[in-house]
């Protein structure tokens, strides 16, 4: 979980950084919208959190001894 987030940060620093880009291309509309970046951050974190929880589930419900016995 700790890359997802470093990259959801970097990511950000960078779409608040280069927003003004866009905003200058854009027509009557603003660039720096909270409601958006709020929205994908909070996206991607779900998504994030999905991918790691789903298999560490899956992981637990396995007895340690059948998994060692396995190998």
């Amino acid at each position: 979980m700790k890359p997802s987030l470093l990259g959801i940060v970097v990511g950000l620093a960078a779409a608040l950084d280069l927003a003004h880009i866009l905003e200058s291309q854009l027509f009557e509309i603003k660039a720096h919208d909270p409601l958006v970046f709020v929205a994908s951050v909070g996206l991607l974190g779900t998504v994030a959190a999905l991918s790691v929880y789903i298999p560490a589930r899956r992981a637990a419900k396995i007895d340690p001894m059948v998994a060692l016995r396995a190998e």
